[in-house]
């Protein structure tokens, strides 16, 4: 089913994602550029319907987002001689993913990175969650953001093809307080980024930090040790040998975590420090100076042999830099590809793990009234 919208200012088009199969052409509509095309995916365990949703731009850059979990399935983008790649991890279908995943290509709620012991207080109240990480809880819970189908709808958008995808977190779900309501935005842009744009409200006071979770390979095979990384952070926070931070912002300057000049992944992750050995490389967070909820460059990526590069631009003051540690050979991916030990990284734009149980933080408390809002923006280019 082809339909051509060329009359339509504004395209708010509802789909269903367990009857719909078929193509919708923006190509030709002053208001959007590009196509989204939608498959099945496949059933979860209780028989709920999921649906592929391929957006495509006019230059032939795609992204395959799946309303379960929000799972970015594919990015395929250039390399410098203009061959299309797929630039993330992850499964060829949905059972990978029911299966077994270290969170490929997911949308991280509610709560990204990690609450030590499982424990927060707000407003007076202790508050206690799964710990699924050690002795820590991780990314949402036993039954987090990324595990859960979200309500699809194709929207209007002047950048390229979007997809929104809605999700109602119930109050008590996974131990967090109040009624959530949440909406992650995708946008694969005319000029080949891939925009997440979140925005939640609660009925209760609550924490909240969102992110996203894909994990890149800018050559599309291989371990990632030869990848070029600048991250613009004076500071960073360490951690514990659980990987929960001190409390203290670290200057990057004279350790292995500076990355304020272009530096290969590989380049120091094996010297020996204690903060590299808690992590079993990098698995932490960097703190930036720019103005809260302010968007800007946070790092860039550079892979020599295919000539990618990969920009992060967030409203975020953090982001989790992850080596991709704890791939061991046990997952097998995309076209059968094994995933050893780094062949891929993370680059999870957020507010800072703990932060609350760290009152130096910056804040994560989100409170009736108030509208949460995060943008993500990964952008791919080639340098000759």
């Amino acid at each position: 089913m082809q339909i051509n919208y060329h009359w339509l200012k504004i395209l708010s088009v509802s789909l269903s994602a367990a009857a719909l199969v078929g193509c919708t052409d923006l190509s030709k509509t002053s208001m959007q550029k590009g196509q989204i095309i939608v498959k099945p995916f496949g059933q979860t365990k209780d028989g709920t319907a999921v649906s592929l949703y391929t957006l495509r731009n006019n230059k032939g850059a795609e992204a395959g987002i799946c309303n379960y979990g929000g799972l970015v399935i594919f990015l395929k983008v250039p390399d410098r001689k203009g061959h299309l790649g797929d630039v993330v991890l992850g499964y060829d279908d949905l059972a990978g993913y029911l299966k077994e995943t270290p969170y490929f290509g997911a949308l991280i709620g509610r709560y990204g990175n990690r609450i030590a012991k499982g424990k927060f207080t707000l407003d007076g109240q202790e508050y206690t969650l799964a710990t699924n990480n050690g002795p820590n809880a991780l990314h949402g819970g036993l039954k987090g953001f990324d595990k859960v189908v979200w309500e699809p709808r194709i929207l209007a958008s002047l950048e390229g093809p979007s997809l929104e995808l809605k999700y109602v977190s119930k109050d008590g779900e996974e131990g967090y307080p109040g009624t959530l309501s949440v909406t992650a935005v995708y946008t694969l842009t005319e000029d080949n980024a891939l925009k997440v744009e979140f925005m939640a409200t609660t009925d209760k006071d609550t924490i909240l930090n969102l992110t996203h979770h894909s994990y890149f390979n800018l050559a599309g095979k291989g371990d990632i040790l030869n990848h070029q990384v600048m991250m613009p952070a004076d500071k960073f926070t360490p951690v514990d040998d659980t990987l929960i931070p001190t409390g203290e912002l670290k200057p990057v300057e004279g350790t292995p975590f500076d990355f304020r000049a272009p530096t290969a992944i590989g380049a120091r992750i094996g010297q020996d420090d204690e903060q590299l050995k808690f992590g079993k490389g990098y698995d932490h967070n960097w703190v930036f100076n720019k103005p809260m909820g302010q968007l800007g460059l946070i790092a860039s990526v550079y892979e020599p042999t295919s000539g990618r590069v990969m920009e992060v631009w967030s409203t975020e003051p953090g982001l989790q830099f992850y080596s991709g540690n704890f791939l061991d050979g046990t997952l097998k991916g995309k076209g059968g590809w094994v995933y050893q030990f780094r062949n891929g990284f993370c680059m999870e734009p957020q507010h800072y793990p703990d932060s609350p149980n760290h009152p130096n933080f910056p804040s994560v408390v989100l409170k009736p009234g108030e509208v949460y809002k995060n943008t993500i923006i990964y952008k791919f280019s080639v340098q000759k």
